[in-house]
C-alpha cells in the first residue's frame, strides 16, 4: 500500500511541478510581450536618430566637432504632450525650445496681492523646469491665477499655485487640475533624506508618476518631509514670510478627504509672473 501511496504523491508532486512550470512559462511570455510592447515607440526613435545620424555623418564625414545635438552649456530637453483625456485641463501654449541653458541662474519673480515673492532657479541643476517656467512667464502663463491648496499639518506646510485655470473670485472644485499642453521628466530630486524639501523650497507638483511635471508647483513654508518625488526648482530669497501668513490663515478642509488640506483662507493672488 505504502508503494501505491508513493506513486500517487510522486504523481501529484509532478503534476504541480509541471503546472508551475507551465505557469512561469506563461508569466515570461507575458512580460515579454509587454516588454516589447513597451519599448516599441523606443525602437521606432531609436531606429530613425540612427538612420539619421548616419546620414548626417556622411554628408559631414571629415568634421569632428561640428553638428553637434546640443551647443556648449545647454542640454536637450523632452516636451511630452499632456493627456488630456486623464480627466486634467489643458491651456494650450506651445513648447520651449528644445535646447536650453544648463548654466547660471534665473530669478523667478511673483507679483502677489500681498506683496513681491522672489526665487533663484538654478540652471545647472534644474535646466529644464527653469526653461519651462521661462517660457510660460513670457507667455503670461500664470498672469492673474491664485495659489488653490493649503497644507498646515505637522513636517507638511506647503502652498501650491500654479493653475492657469484658478482664476477669479472664489474657489471652484476644478482648481488644481490645470496645467499646460505639455509635462516634462522630474530633474533635481532631493538627496538629503533628513530634510528634503526645506523651508522656502519651491518645489514641482506631479501625478505621482514620472514624467508628469507640468506648472504647479508648491512653496514649503517650513521644512518639509515629503517623498523626494518632486523636482526642487529653487529657493525664495524675498516674501516668505508672505506665504508663511498664508500658510498660518489655515484653509477650507476642501481636499482633507483626499489631497489633504484645502483651499487657503487668505487668498494669494499672482498678478504677474517674470522669469529673468
Amino acid at each position: 500500500m505504502s508503494s501505491i501511496k508513493d506513486r500517487q504523491r510522486a504523481a501529484a508532486r509532478a503534476r504541480l511541478e509541471k503546472e508551475m512550470a507551465e505557469r512561469a512559462a506563461s508569466a515570461r511570455k507575458r512580460r515579454q510581450r509587454q516588454a516589447i510592447i513597451g519599448s516599441a515607440i523606443a525602437v521606432v526613435v531609436i531606429a530613425g536618430a540612427a538612420v539619421w545620424i548616419f546620414s548626417a555623418l556622411k554628408k559631414d564625414d571629415k568634421k569632428t566637432t561640428a553638428g553637434s545635438a546640443t551647443a556648449a552649456g545647454t542640454v536637450a530637453c523632452t516636451w511630452t504632450p499632456a493627456d488630456a483625456s486623464a480627466g486634467g485641463k489643458v491651456k494650450d501654449v506651445g513648447t520651449p525650445p528644445a535646447n536650453v541653458p544648463n548654466t547660471g541662474t534665473s530669478v523667478l519673480t511673483l507679483d502677489t496681492n500681498l506683496g513681491p515673492i522672489e526665487a533663484t532657479i538654478d540652471l545647472s541643476k534644474a535646466p529644464c523646469t527653469g526653461a519651462s517656467y521661462k517660457y510660460l512667464a513670457s507667455k503670461k502663463f500664470l498672469d492673474n491665477t491664485k495659489c488653490h491648496r493649503l497644507v498646515n499639518e505637522d513636517s507638511f506646510k506647503v502652498l501650491q499655485c500654479g493653475d492657469p485655470f484658478a482664476t477669479g473670485k472664489g474657489y471652484r472644485d476644478t482648481d488644481g487640475t490645470g496645467g499646460p499642453s505639455y509635462t516634462m521628466a522630474e530633474e533635481n530630486l532631493p538627496t538629503d533624506t533628513n530634510n528634503p524639501y526645506p523651508a522656502g523650497s519651491i518645489a514641482m507638483a506631479n501625478t505621482g508618476q514620472p514624467g508628469s511635471t507640468g506648472s504647479q508647483f508648491f512653496i514649503c513654508s517650513e521644512d518639509t518631509k515629503l517623498s523626494a518625488n518632486y523636482t526642487l526648482l529653487g529657493k525664495i530669497t524675498k516674501g516668505l514670510d508672505l506665504v508663511k501668513d498664508v500658510v498660518k490663515a489655515g484653509d477650507d478642509e476642501a481636499f482633507k478627504a483626499s489631497a489633504g488640506g484645502g483651499h487657503p483662507k487668505k487668498e494669494l493672488d499672482i498678478k504677474t509672473m517674470t522669469v529673468s
